[in-house]
């Protein structure tokens, strides 16, 4: 299973780590620190129990940056919804929620509660919770990241190949030139959502006033929870995305 997987990882890797913060049902929620110096950016996978695959592109990811990176700093978060992922895995596959019922990643205090798709009860997927950081899960994550400061942050879903990137800034030309260069690395194509609101890149964008970015890996035809077997394709068109947000143009003017 994925989860014993990240562990297994976790305790072989030699670099900096550490635990930010507990699931609901007390599984860890793992960090990994690679690189030293400016940027510092965040990334953060599985935030949505049945898009684990995103998890396994983030120790692929950590292998990489960790022996190859040539600047800045990533703290890489694998699994931020352990207890979503094991119900995905032996309950509901299409289980988006943590063990109580709510959407992670409509949690965050960006506009909390607007979202179209937005539901006031429990469920699989789309529950917004009582109110904004109800979930032990989205508090490990606000404290880690008031904590950090990052410049940037990058959050992995599946799926659907695309890249989204705004949330009501002003002045979003920083963000949209970081936006490119993923997208040119990756070949998915940036898009606009207003209909979405209370995501943890909502609250980095609007919030920290940093750039912030979802990435859906996997395209339309396939099927939640992605197998996998897809796993090289996915990271195949991903590999590049950590260099090219960490030596992002946008850095010389704004570090």
């Amino acid at each position: 299973m994925v989860l014993d997987e990240i562990n297994k990882f976790y305790e072989k890797f030699e670099g900096e780590k550490g635990i930010i913060g507990l699931s609901e049902k007390g599984k860890p929620i793992t960090c990994f620190k690679c690189g030293n110096g400016k940027p510092v950016v965040i990334m953060q996978y599985s935030i949505h129990g049945r898009e684990y695959i995103t998890a396994y592109l983030a120790l692929k990811h950590i292998e990489d940056f960790y022996l190859n990176g040539r600047k800045g700093t990533i703290y890489f978060l694998p699994c931020v919804n352990p207890d979503g992922v094991e119900i995905c895995l032996k309950e509901n596959p299409l289980n988006k929620a943590n063990a109580r019922g709510v959407d992670l990643n409509v949690n965050f205090d960006a506009r909390w509660g607007t979202g179209e798709q937005n539901r006031r009860k429990k469920g699989y997927a789309n529950y917004i919770g009582k109110y904004p950081f109800s979930e032990r899960e989205t508090k490990a994550l606000r404290d880690f990241t008031l904590d950090v400061m990052p410049d940037a942050t990058i959050s992995y879903h599946s799926k659907g190949e695309e890249i989204y990137w705004y949330f009501y800034q002003k002045h979003a030309d920083r963000d949209l030139k970081m936006a490119k260069e993923v997208s040119f690395v990756t070949g998915y194509p940036l898009v606009t959502a207003t209909s979405s609101a209370g995501g943890y890149k909502d609250w980095c964008i609007e919030k920290l006033k940093i750039p912030s970015l979802t990435i859906e890996v996997g395209g339309n035809e396939l099927s939640h929870p992605i197998g996998k077997e897809h796993l090289d394709k996915i990271y195949e068109k991903n590999k590049k995305v950590p260099y090219a947000v960490t030596e992002s143009v946008i850095w010389k003017k704004n570090l």
